[in-house]
């Protein structure tokens, strides 16, 4: 017996080819089904049972975060976010690998962030071959509504996302990017603050 055999549950974090109907990821899959579930049918009023459900349900929390329902996930242990973290209604986290989310992400409506992907050649495809890679966001950042973020993404700090983009490769710090597929528009800077300031009268 060849105990160093790899675990399907092993492949799939380490970023190798797996097997998702593997018993150990079924069983994991159900039990982040049952929590996100709950968590979904639960009235509106409970918003504290909402985020005790999502800190049992995530693999790291902040102290301020709101997600609202419905949500969607496969695994949920992958997905780390960080404080002041808000999204909108219906955001999907394919989480077969990591989903690290830095401070102050707001997600609008309808985002889909995805790990997993499957073979493009049908062979293996057909033998429900999976791989996944991980996704991360930085800090102060903004996604439309309507993005996908594929897998193997890193998006930088300060970066807004705009609505409907499909983004396919890295996006650096301090940018606005959209499209399909989604490229750097433009660089944000200190005048983009300053234009909020002076058109909408706001406080220093």
């Amino acid at each position: 017996m060849n105990t160093n055999k790899l675990t399907e549950k092993q492949k799939m974090l380490g970023g190798q080819a797996y097997q998702a109907g593997d018993a150990e990821l079924a069983k994991e899959r159900l039990k982040a089904r049952e929590l996100v579930y709950e968590f979904n049918h639960l009235a509106p009023k409970f918003v504290k049972q909402r985020k005790e459900l999502l800190k049992r349900l995530f693999g790291k929390t902040e102290r301020m975060f709101y997600v609202e329902p419905p949500f969607r996930c496969d695994y949920g242990y992958n997905i780390e976010i960080g404080d002041n973290f808000y999204a909108n209604f219906n955001l999907v986290i394919l989480d077969c690998a990591k989903v690290s989310i830095g401070n102050n992400v707001f997600i609008a409506p309808n985002v889909a962030i995805y790990t997993a992907g499957h073979p493009i050649h049908a062979h293996l495809r057909d033998q429900e071959y999976e791989w996944a890679q991980e996704i991360t966001i930085g800090n102060s950042v903004w996604i439309g509504g309507n993005v996908v973020i594929n897998p193997g993404v890193k998006i930088g700090s300060n970066v807004v996302i705009g609505s409907g983009s499909i983004v396919t490769r890295d996006i650096p710090d301090n940018v606005f990017a959209a499209g399909n597929p989604c490229r750097v528009i433009r660089q944000l800077t200190d005048a983009d603050k300053d234009y909020y300031y002076k058109d909408f009268k706001l406080g220093e």
